[in-house]
């Protein structure tokens, strides 16, 4: 059996999530599908990460096994030619039997997009978060320098998320100022809780509203506490990035 690990960049707007479900469309489906016709045989594909409904990809990476003997790059142009437009391969490698694509990571990173403007955005409306009101950089800067180290997530884990311990260890996260009102929130870490991403985002854009102190932030971490921290921001805004296995 050969095991080929994917790397995969997709817009999740009209998918249900990474992860396939019953009654509803997801990545994992469309491609464990377009893969079946492919090689003639059913797949079963293993993602980094499950992405939420809504979330975006530039390097989501997979891998499953088969025993197909077709050439590399039927995996890459003969995959792609059954793919919708908002899903696509960009590489195909062979990779090492035991190769897992979520239990090999050493590092994740995402990245969290704000458009903070007045009038709404026909253009960036699935691929940001518009945020109308005047927001505090500084304050959300500070506020993120905190992240870096090993810490409990507790207070930053959706609802249904997955029962086990919630430490995790980022290694950066910061926020960035772009051109005409955009902001940008990067995080890596070695692995992220359900919803954490969103949830510290949307704490954060309370601390940017001046609604919560800064402070407030390295309080949660040691509270634990959900329900103390800020709303889940949109899916639309967060993207994975990259995924590291080596190095």
């Amino acid at each position: 059996m050969r095991n080929i690990r994917l790397i995969l960049e997709y817009d999740g707007t009209r998918y249900h999530g990474w992860q396939r479900q019953k009654n509803a469309l997801t990545i994992q489906e469309v491609v464990e599908t377009a893969l079946a016709k492919l090689t003639g045989e059913p797949v079963r594909l293993l993602g980094s990460g499950r992405t939420d409904a809504g979330v975006h990809a530039w390097g989501q990476v997979a891998n499953f096994h088969t025993s197909s003997h077709i050439p590399l790059k039927a995996f890459y142009a003969g995959l792609n030619s059954f793919l919708p437009r908002d899903i696509v391969v960009l590489d195909a490698a062979e990779a090492p039997p035991d190769f897992h694509a979520r239990k090999s990571a050493r590092s994740k990173t995402y990245e969290y997009r704000i458009l903070n403007r007045t009038a709404p955005s026909p253009l960036n409306r699935r691929y940001s978060w518009v945020v109308h009101e005047p927001l505090n950089l500084a304050a959300m800067a500070q506020a993120a320098a905190v992240l870096p180290g090993e810490h409990d997530f507790s207070a930053f884990r959706a609802s249904g998320g997955s029962p086990g311990h919630a430490i995790r260890k980022v290694s950066a996260a910061a926020w960035q100022q772009e051109e005409a009102g955009r902001l940008r929130f990067t995080i890596t870490a070695n692995g992220f809780l359900r919803g954490m991403v969103r949830s510290l985002v949307g704490t954060m854009v309370d601390i940017g509203r001046d609604k919560r102190p800064p402070e407030d932030l390295a309080g949660l971490l040691l509270s634990g506490e959900r329900t103390a921290a800020g709303p889940t921001a949109p899916a639309q805004g967060l993207f994975l990035v990259e995924v590291v296995y080596w190095g």
